[in-house]
This record gives structure tokens, C-alpha cells and sequence, in this order.
């Protein structure tokens, strides 16, 4: 199985099987839109695998960056038609709090939204796992320190979101830790973990449906609105 993950600044692929990861990677930078193809392409040479191997497609859906979360979100649906394998569409904060599904402290993955703003969504461990015990969302970040506090008890804040307002966060106190960079992003091998049960029981996604997860317009969208307006005043 390829999972794909392009949420975030960072852009990883990965391969498995039911039983372990058999390969990742990871590109951060400007050229981490174009390496989802020559990534994957690697990995296949690491492993020894052929592409018509490939049984299934994990995909991180988003919330995330516009560009970047289309980009991985079309390549994913294209390999699986092309290879005529299912595919899987996974909430990219989903596979953030994964990573971290033996705490006992609630989770709360925070990505960058950019614009002052973050999509966040809060988990509780739960055996094998974790569950989402809030839709995800994008806000303000002191309105997330607000909802957490609401909530109470301690808090994992994890990704790239919580680490760049830190200081808004740990207005909470004592009860919430901010995560490392280590894990903060969501990983395609986490993305291959989540979708093998979901394959397993064929609970495939259709390929049409399998779309990001758009919480907010564009920067692009946004910025022409903006400009139409100040025309129009």
C-alpha cells in the first residue's frame, strides 16, 4: 500500500503492508510539491517493489495548504485509477494524532493554517488507536487555547500549529505540553497504519468522493475577493 501526505510544508510517501512500513520519506522545502512522483519512485527502487504491486492508496486528505494538499490529493486518486487499485481518504489530523495514540493525556493536532489561524481537531487514546472527539476546524489560536481549557484536563498539543503558537497555548498552564518537531506533521507512513483496517474490511472510498478538505477559501481566492472589494468601495 502507498500512502501520500501533502497537508503540511512537509511532503512524505510511504509504503507498507499489514505487517510493518517498508519505506518512507520526507521532503520539506519549495520543491515538495513536484516530489510526491520521484519520491515514490524511490522508494519502489529502496524496496525492490514494482508499482503494479501496489494494492491500495492511503491519502491525507487535509485540512491543509491549498496548493500542496490538491496536488497529493489528485496525484493519490491517479495512481489508484491508472493502477485500478481501492483508495482510502484520511483526515490529515488524524494521522498527526496518531503518532502520539499512547499518551494518556487528550491530543490536540494543530496545523498551521496560516493567516494567524490553525486547523485543529481533539483525540483521545483509545486502545490501537485514536478517536476524534471534535470536527475539524479552523480558528484562531487563542480561540483553541479557549476551547481547550473548556474542555480541561491535560492536553498534547502536537504540529507544526501548536509549536508556532506555543505562547498562546501554554497560556493554559501546567496541563498542556507542546510536542517536538519530531512529529510535527502528519506522516504518510501513519496514513499506511489507519487505512490497512479500513482495507482489510474493504471499506474503500469512491474515487469521486475522495476530495481535500477545504475548511476555508485560497490565499488566491481570498486576495482576489479583497481586491473585487476594494474596486467596488
Amino acid at each position: 500500500m502507498i500512502g501520500i501526505e501533502t497537508s503540511t510544508p512537509r511532503t512524505s510517501v510511504a509504503i507498507g503492508t499489514e505487517q510493518e512500513i517498508l519505506g518512507s520519506l520526507s521532503v520539506t522545502g519549495r520543491a515538495r510539491q513536484e516530489s510526491v512522483t520521484p519520491g515514490l519512485q524511490q522508494l519502489l527502487a529502496w524496496t525492490g517493489l514494482e508499482l503494479a504491486q501496489v494494492g491500495g492508496i492511503a491519502v491525507g486528505i487535509g485540512p491543509g495548504l491549498f496548493t500542496g494538499l490538491r496536488v497529493g490529493v489528485e496525484t493519490a486518486k491517479t495512481l489508484a485509477q491508472v493502477l485500478r487499485v481501492p483508495i482510502v481518504g484520511i483526515v490529515s489530523l488524524d494521522a498527526l494524532a496518531y503518532a502520539h495514540r499512547h499518551t494518556h493525556k487528550r491530543v490536540a493536532a494543530v496545523i498551521d493554517a496560516r493567516r494567524r489561524e490553525v486547523f485543529a481537531a481533539r483525540y483521545r487514546a483509545v486502545p490501537g488507536g485514536v478517536l476524534r472527539e471534535s470536527e475539524p476546524a479552523v480558528l484562531p489560536p487563542d480561540h483553541l487555547a479557549a476551547e481547550l481549557e473548556a474542555v480541561g484536563g491535560e492536553v498534547l498539543a502536537v504540529g507544526n500549529g501548536a509549536m508556532l503558537y506555543r505562547h498562546e497555548l501554554e497560556e493554559l498552564g501546567p496541563r498542556i505540553e507542546i510536542g517536538t518537531s519530531i512529529s510535527a506533521h502528519p506522516d504518510a507512513a501513519a496514513l499506511v497504519e489507519l487505512a490497512v483496517p479500513r482495507f482489510l474490511r474493504e471499506e474503500h472510498d469512491r474515487l469521486h468522493d475522495v476530495v481535500p478538505l477545504y475548511l476555508r477559501r485560497s490565499d488566491a481566492e481570498i486576495a482576489w475577493d479583497q481586491r473585487a472589494r476594494g474596486t467596488q468601495a
